[in-house]
C-alpha cells in the first residue's frame, strides 16, 4: 500500500518512529495513512510500510502543526458527534443509520457491542450542507429506510474501507484481494474456482501498517463486517472481483505448489516425472520376476561388455551360479554404483528370507530346541521334552510310570499307592 515506488529502506523510519516524531497516536497514525493524510511506502523484499524522513518533514512544516494535523484525524462517538451539531444523540443515530453520515472506525466496548466512531471534520461539513436534516421532520425517505429497519452504518464503512484500499494498493493481485475479503468463503468459491488463487489472496492482502492488533473478538468482528450482506452489494462485489481477477491473471499467475521444482527440472534440461527422481527405465529399479540375475549381472560384472571368457560372453549368468544360487553369486562390497547397491541390498534380502524357509522346518520338528519366553531365571534353560521330569524323584515313582504306560491302574489306584508311599 503505497503511492510510490517502493525503497530499500535508505532515508526511512519505522511507523513507530514517524507517529513520535508527528505528534499521533497509533489509532491516529494509522487512520492518517488510510486517509492519505501521510505516505507510506513498502520495501522490496517486503516488511511492513516506512515513512520517508521527507514525509515527516513536510508535515512538520506546515502551520499549525501538531494541532491542525491532530484535529485532521479526530474521531468523535455518538455523543460527542451529537453535541457538536447540536442535536440529540436519538437524532444523531437517527442520521448515521439512514446513511446522512459515514463512520470511519469502529471498537468494541465491554458488552462486544460496536461503537462507530466519525471524523470531526466531516460532521462540521453535514451541518453546512444540509441543515435542514438536524432540525424539523425527518424527510419522508428517511423515515421509510428507518421503518424497514435498515442500518446503512456497516455498508458504508466498508464501502469506505474498499474504496481507500484500492487507491492504495498498486498490485493486480492486492486489489483482487481487497475485493474478495467482502464475499463469504461459499460467494468467493463460486466466483474464484481456483484454490490456489483464493490462498494467495491471503498472502498478498494489504496489512494494517503496525501489523495485525486486537483481540480475537475485534478482528472477528472486523471479518465479519467486512461481508457484504446485501443482494445488490453482493451483485456489486461479484462483478467487481471478476474484472479485477481478470487484470491480475494476465499480470502473472498465482503460485502453485512445485513451481519451483519445475523450474529447476527444467533449468537442468530434465522434464518433471510423477515416478519420481529415478528413471523408472532403469532395470534394477523395475520389477522383474523373470530373471532378475541377467539385469544385475550386466551392471555389476567387471569385465567389458561383449568380450568372450571361457565361461560364455560376459554380461550374462553362468550356469553354475543359476544351478547354486538362484539369485546369483555374491556381488563385491567395493562397487560404488548406486545400482549395484539397489542390486546388493535386493540379494541381501533375498537371501535373508530363503535362511528363514530353511531354518522354518528345523524348529517346528524339533520344539525341545526352542529357548522359552521370558520367566525369571528362563535365560539360556532348555525346556525337557513332554514326558520326562528334571530334579530327584521320589522311591516308587518309576513304577508308578511303567504301570500307567501299560494301562494296568487308574488315576485312583495312583493315588492309593501314592498315600501308602506317604504312610510308609
Amino acid at each position: 500500500m503505497t503511492d510510490a515506488v517502493g525503497t530499500n529502506g535508505a532515508d526511512t523510519v519505522a511507523a513507530s518512529r514517524a507517529a513520535a516524531d508527528l505528534v499521533l497516536k497509533r489509532g491516529e497514525f494509522e487512520l492518517a495513512v488510510h486517509l492519505g493524510i501521510v505516505r507510506v511506502q513498502a520495501l522490496r523484499g517486503g516488511g511492513r510500510p516506512r515513512v520517508r524522513q521527507e514525509e515527516i518533514d513536510r508535515l512538520r512544516s506546515e502551520h499549525g502543526f501538531p494541532g491542525a494535523l491532530r484535529e485532521r484525524v479526530r474521531m468523535v462517538g455518538t455523543a460527542e458527534g451529537a453535541r457538536l451539531l447540536g442535536i440529540s444523540p436519538v437524532r444523531f443515530t437517527r442520521l448515521a443509520r439512514a446513511g446522512c453520515v459515514t463512520p470511519v472506525a469502529f471498537y468494541l466496548n465491554r458488552y462486544r457491542a460496536v461503537v462507530w466512531l466519525y471524523l470531526a471534520q466531516e460532521l462540521g461539513g453535514l451541518a453546512a450542507r444540509s441543515p435542514e436534516l438536524l432540525v424539523g421532520r425527518s424527510p419522508a425517505w428517511m423515515r421509510d429506510r428507518l421503518d424497514s429497519g435498515r442500518d446503512c452504518r456497516p455498508r458504508n464503512w466498508r464501502s469506505r474501507r474498499i474504496e481507500r484500499l484500492l487507491s492504495l494498493s498498486e498490485d493486480p493481485w492486492a486489489r483482487a484481494a481487497v475485493v474478495a475479503q467482502t464475499l463469504d468463503p461459499a460467494q468467493l468459491a463460486e466466483v474464484v474456482d481456483d484454490p490456489y488463487e483464493r490462498a494467495y489472496f491471503a498472502r498478498v492482502r494489504p496489512e494494517p501498517v503496525f501489523g495485525q492488533r486486537g483481540a480475537s473478538a475485534t478482528q472477528d468482528t472486523m471479518g465479519r463486517l467486512m461481508l457484504a450482506d446485501e443482494p445488490d452489494e453482493i451483485l456489486w462485489r461479484r462483478v467487481n472481483l471478476i474484472m479485477e481477477l481478470d487484470g491480475a491473471r494476465e499480470d502473472r499467475q498465482a503460485p502453485r505448489p512445485g513451481d519451483e521444482r519445475r523450474a529447476d527440472l527444467e533449468v537442468f534440461g530434465r522434464p518433471p516425472t510423477a515416478a519420481g527422481p529415478f528413471d523408472r527405465s532403469d532395470p534394477v529399479d523395475r520389477a522383474e520376476p523373470a530373471d532378475p540375475v541377467e539385469s544385475v549381472q550386466s551392471v555389476e560384472s567387471a569385465e567389458p561388455v561383449g568380450l568372450m571368457t571361457a565361461d560364455g560372453p560376459t554380461g550374462s549368468p553362468r550356469q553354475a551360479d543359476l544351478d547354486g544360487d538362484p539369485l546369483g553369486p555374491a556381488q563385491p562390497a567395493e562397487s560404488a554404483s548406486p545400482l549395484g547397491l539397489l542390486a546388493r541390498l535386493r540379494l541381501r534380502r533375498a537371501r535373508g528370507g530363503r535362511r528363514r524357509q530353511e531354518r522354518a522346518p528345523r524348529s517346528a520338528g524339533h520344539p525341545a530346541e526352542r529357548r522359552p519366553r521370558g520367566g525369571h531365571g528362563s535365560r539360556g534353560r532348555i525346556r525337557p521334552p513332554a514326558g520326562q521330569r528334571v530334579g530327584p524323584r521320589r522311591e516308587g515313582a518309576a513304577d508308578r510310570d511303567q504301570e500307567v504306560a501299560k494301562g494296568g491302574r487308574g488315576w485312583q489306584s495312583l493315588r492309593n499307592v501314592d498315600q501308602g508311599s506317604n504312610h510308609q
